[in-house]
């Protein structure tokens, strides 16, 4: 795969986070080098002022890009590859294919995700006083109802990936999301179309260079 002549972009996220995840896939995909910094989300590195200098909101993934800009949210960075390094293209040429892979992409980074992430977890164990059963039903609930969408869209789209047969940002956001259900140990025989979606992404480099634990930073499994 062709690769940029320099490491200009910084990725500042963390080796396990899906948002940061899909992310990395998408740079391997468009074949740019990037250099990573990490944040430690479970001592709240993220949050530093330092950080939070680069991205207001204290949330990983940030790209510093090669012109000096900070972007931050996943789908924003998505647009900014897509409009910036177009080739490979990672959106179809016809805008309503475009506007079915976004709404696979957001059915993740918007519907899934957002509600299961650390900091909400967080907020159910130590503010609502959530058990580990509960929390691990709310993980579930979320991703099952998000996960029959997409498994009845693909349907209609799929074919080797969740969108024809060239990989999508739909794909960027699925197989993170695929693994964080297999870490809350989400059940996910009702999904075969997404399963083997995430068999084909994951014979490619791009894929599998970004799994979190070949990351530099990755230190195994964390509480």
């Amino acid at each position: 795969m062709r690769k940029a002549a320099s490491m200009s972009l910084v990725l500042h996220g963390y080796w396990r986070p899906s948002a940061a995840y899909r992310v990395r896939i998408a740079l391997n995909l468009k074949g740019l080098e990037y250099r990573q910094v990490t944040h430690d989300l479970r001592t709240g590195s993220q949050r530093n002022p330092e950080y939070r200098g680069l991205a207001p909101i204290g949330l990983v993934p940030a790209l510093e890009t090669d012109d000096g800009q900070v972007l931050t949210q996943s789908l924003a960075i998505f647009e900014w590859l897509e409009e910036q390094h177009p080739y490979p293209p990672l959106l179809p040429d016809n805008a309503s294919e475009r506007a079915a892979v976004r709404a696979m992409a957001c059915i993740v980074a918007c519907d899934i995700h957002p509600i299961n992430n650390l900091r909400v977890l967080k907020a159910l164990r130590e503010e609502l006083v959530a058990g580990e059963d509960m929390v691990r039903d709310w993980i579930a609930r979320w991703i099952n109802e998000g996960f029959t969408a997409l498994e009845t869209m693909v349907s209609h789209h799929g074919g080797h990936f969740c969108f024809g047969d060239t990989p999508t940002l739909a794909d960027c956001c699925l197989v993170p999301q695929i693994y964080n259900a297999r870490r809350f140990e989400v059940a996910l025989s009702a999904y075969p179309r997404l399963l083997g979606i995430e068999a084909n992404c994951e014979a490619l480099h791009a894929f599998a260079n970004a799994a979190p634990e070949v990351q530099p930073d990755a230190d195994g499994p964390a509480t």
